[in-house]
């Protein structure tokens, strides 16, 4: 009898010389079967890179060109594969404030690429709704027309149209506390943010279900020595995720580290970063707002910082520069954001885990990027 066998090909090995476990580093080569890891620590020699867990965003507007406002499915297969490249395997687009009739249409869009398992790049984990409930005293680069006051029913509604993850509010607007315990009590992951609260009105919203300050020392009320607030709040509030921009534009290299050195594991790096992100300079959309990048900085034309063009795999070399150590960089943008979202298969990597694994080379550069096991970017070999 004639014919060919078939011989199982087995786990596939990453071809690295070490791996982050757990936060701790082991040595020895990974190995990936069916979207999972099944070994570390293998021998072999020979490797190159540490494997990482996938880096998470949990707060992105856009990238090359995409805004996920407008974008279809088109626009978020390209900004998936751009976002792979800086080593990201998991994000929420964020919506920044509009008009109400623009949410029903980017939230079906949002869940459509949700629904591709990000194929060919980073996989959608929900959408980011940063408003419209925001404070008019902090509007930051949302438009402060389409800024609303919180609405219980409305909000609900709202989530209802598609995969809200989270939301960054101002609690101390009327029944902004009431729409906190509701989103919580729902199940989304409620941020503090664009506001005015004290430190009082930020406790009082921890206690009813707010998890996350979003971009610390941004956009909200200033610290002083008699009413730290919400920052101040945020920093010391066991369980509570301190989101920071760490582009060294946003916030001075120490003032991000001393931030890291009071939250620790609640630390959590995002970028923030829209569509003039991998573009350069020149003129882009933020939603319906017109934004000028020059450099590192992205600004409306009153000179307000409206986003960044900040990417997570440079946030974790920032953070690392800064003396975080290369676990404690890494744990911010998996780990963290991880425990924020409550989800245990993400920010992880070990043995049962989702192969969702980002490869770094001693500078910390991206060298491949994997979700579920599969390829999803890999860097033009030296010569």
């Amino acid at each position: 009898m004639s014919g060919s066998l078939s011989v199982p090909s087995g786990p596939m090995r990453l071809g690295v010389n070490a791996a982050l476990v757990d936060g701790e580093l082991v040595e020895g080569d990974v190995a990936i079967e069916d979207g999972r890891v099944v070994e570390v620590g293998l021998g072999g020699g020979g490797g190159r890179g540490v494997a990482v867990p996938g880096f998470l965003d949990l707060h992105i507007n856009g990238i090359v060109g995409v805004d996920f406002l407008a974008a279809g499915v088109e626009g978020y297969a390209r900004a998936g594969e751009a976002l792979a490249a800086t080593g990201v395997t998991g994000y929420l687009p964020t919506f920044i404030t509009s008009p109400m009739g623009d949410y029903p249409e980017a939230l079906r869009a949002a869940e459509e690429a949700m629904a591709s398992g990000g194929a060919p790049g980073a996989r959608v984990l929900g959408v980011h709704l940063e408003g419209p409930y925001l404070s008019p005293v902090w509007p930051g680069a949302h438009d402060p027309m389409q800024l609303r006051e919180p609405d219980v029913e409305e909000a609900l509604a709202l989530c209802g149209n598609g995969p809200v993850k989270m939301m960054t509010l101002a609690p101390e607007l009327v029944n902004g506390l009431e729409l906190v315990e509701a989103l919580a009590t729902r199940g989304v992951v409620v941020s503090i943010g664009h506001t005015d609260a004290d430190a009082r009105v930020a406790d009082a919203a921890f206690d009813r279900g707010a998890r996350a300050i979003t971009h610390l020392y941004n956009a909200h009320r200033r610290w002083t020595a008699r009413d730290p607030g919400v920052g101040g709040a945020a920093l010391i509030r066991p369980g509570v995720t301190v989101q920071a921009i760490v582009d060294h534009v946003h916030l001075a290299p120490e003032a991000a580290y001393a931030a890291f050195l009071t939250a620790r594991e609640r630390f959590s790096l995002v970028t923030d970063a829209m569509e003039a992100a991998g573009q350069g300079d020149g003129v882009y959309r933020l939603g319906r707002r017109e934004v000028s990048v020059h450099g590192a900085r992205a600004e409306l034309t009153d000179g307000l910082l409206a986003g960044s063009v900040l990417t997570m795999d440079a946030a974790v070399r920032n953070l690392h520069a800064c003396g975080a150590s290369f676990a404690q960089a890494v744990g911010a943008a998996t780990a963290a954001p991880a425990r924020l979202l409550g989800d245990p298969s993400l920010g992880r990597l070990t043995v049962g885990a989702p192969a969702d694994v980002t490869v770094l080379d001693e500078d910390l550069n991206v060298l491949r990027t994997l979700v579920g096991g599969s390829e999803r970017f890999a860097a033009a070999p030296v010569a």
